[in-house]
């Protein structure tokens, strides 16, 4: 991987530099100061990763990071600050990670590994394949669900979640369902709970679309991980996750979209 340091700091700039050289394989083929220095150098160069500080002069690192989400190829994006409050901000931008300053070793040692291993995921061949198994109704009966899974750009086989200041970068297979609370979603996941700052219609558009289904005005959830299926009032069903204690509903105008796409 190829990398970029955007750092006003020398200080800063050198102990980045150092950590990143002990703790992956990444090489950094530059250090820059400026914002306006930093487009001028994407234009003529390609890196995988950009290590971001959000106070650098001429054009700030938010805004920065705005123009190189526009990019055809985008670098993944690490911001490195001493500011806990543009945290929300950086989601917004699918901002990769977000360190904060000072430097803790074994904080960026983590992101580093993380990293590499999500370069290696998304730059490796994607390939189509199906699930094939049964659904299982409380009355006994069985349907079976074709769910074509992984067959989006790597952009959408991974999301970036919120968690107190942290951006915790989320394989969406491993997200249950998630729910409109107020002016926020909830999201479930095999490691936890999130709450995001952003409308569930807003988070769907986010997920792939063919494994997850808006099956209720408040509820997103994901298909393949769906262990039962309850007949419930006026022909709707209760969603049984796998792992899970909660039960999502389907929405009476959502009914027969659903029972389509799981073959019932």
């Amino acid at each position: 991987m190829r990398a970029l340091i955007v750092e006003d700091e020398i200080l800063a700039s050198e102990e980045l530099n150092y950590l990143i050289q002990e703790h992956s394989q990444i090489e950094v083929v530059d250090r820059l100061e400026d914002g306006l220095d930093v487009l001028k150098f994407l234009q003529e160069q390609e890196v995988d990763v950009i290590f971001l500080d959000i106070n650098i002069p001429s054009l700030d690192g938010m805004m920065l990071a705005h123009h190189i989400g526009k990019f055809a190829t985008k670098p993944y994006i690490v911001f490195t600050t001493a500011y806990k409050e543009h945290a929300a901000e950086a989601f917004e931008l699918e901002a990769f990670d977000y360190i904060l300053k000072p430097y803790d070793e074994k904080r960026i040692a983590a992101m580093l590994h993380k990293l590499e291993l999500a370069f290696k995921r998304d730059h490796a061949p994607v390939e189509q394949h199906v699930e094939d198994g049964p659904v299982t109704m409380v009355d006994g009966s069985a349907a079976q669900g074709d769910l074509l899974r992984d067959t989006n750009s790597h952009t959408d086989r991974r999301i970036n979640l919120l968690r107190n200041d942290n951006i915790i970068v989320t394989d969406t297979a491993d997200i249950y369902y998630a729910e409109a609370q107020e002016k926020v979603t909830k999201v479930y996941t095999k490691n936890g709970e999130f709450t995001m700052p952003v409308s569930i219609s807003d988070f769907h558009s986010r997920l792939p679309q063919d494994t997850f289904f808006r099956c209720h005005r408040s509820y997103v959830v994901n298909l393949s991980q769906i262990r039962e299926i309850v007949p419930w009032f006026n022909n709707t069903y209760l969603l049984r996750l796998r792992d899970l204690e909660a039960e999502v509903p389907v929405s009476r105008g959502k009914v027969k979209e659903f029972r389509q796409l799981m073959r019932i």
